[in-house]
């Protein structure tokens, strides 16, 4: 794009704004909230609050991110590995872990209330031995495609 500076009639190129940019700060924003949202539910149920986790992070952001490229929605990839499975190959050392999918939702808030009114994915945020989160959330046209990984270490 260019435009015409006011002071000399020459043309210069003018900032557009970079939407990659702009959808990778929005989908760090929902990232943030979704914990947060997670951990405000858990502390109202006498649970400590997770730990943000880089390896179940970049689990969870390669599921979201599978998803929406593939255009599936399973825990299982078409390859048929699970959580665990994508878990362990982001290097996080597990003894426990749990797994939350959604499709569709806007908004971090409206993914958590969908997830807290689901009894398996209720039972997922506030799991009291779990104690590390990672979010991913995909926004690409056919979604968002958010996901939580939980896991507590070996």
């Amino acid at each position: 794009m260019y435009v015409a500076t006011p002071a000399t009639g020459t043309t210069a190129a003018a900032a557009a704004p970079d939407r990659s940019t702009a959808a990778a700060g929005k989908a760090a924003r929902f990232v943030r909230d979704v914990v947060e949202l997670a951990n405000a539910e858990r502390e109202k149920a006498g649970c400590g609050p997770l730990r943000t986790e880089g390896h179940l992070r970049a689990a969870a952001q390669g599921h979201a991110d599978d998803m929406a490229a593939r255009d599936y929605y399973e825990h299982h990839s078409p390859e048929g590995r699970d959580a665990g499975d994508r878990i362990s190959g982001a290097g996080y050392a597990w003894a426990a872990w749990g797994e939350n999918i959604h499709r569709g939702p806007k908004t971090p808030e409206r993914a958590m209330e969908d997830w807290m009114d689901s009894p398996g994915h209720r039972a997922n945020i506030l799991n009291c031995s779990f104690k590390d989160i990672g979010v991913g959330v995909s926004l690409a046209a056919n979604g968002p495609w958010w996901v939580q990984d939980f896991g507590a270490k070996r």
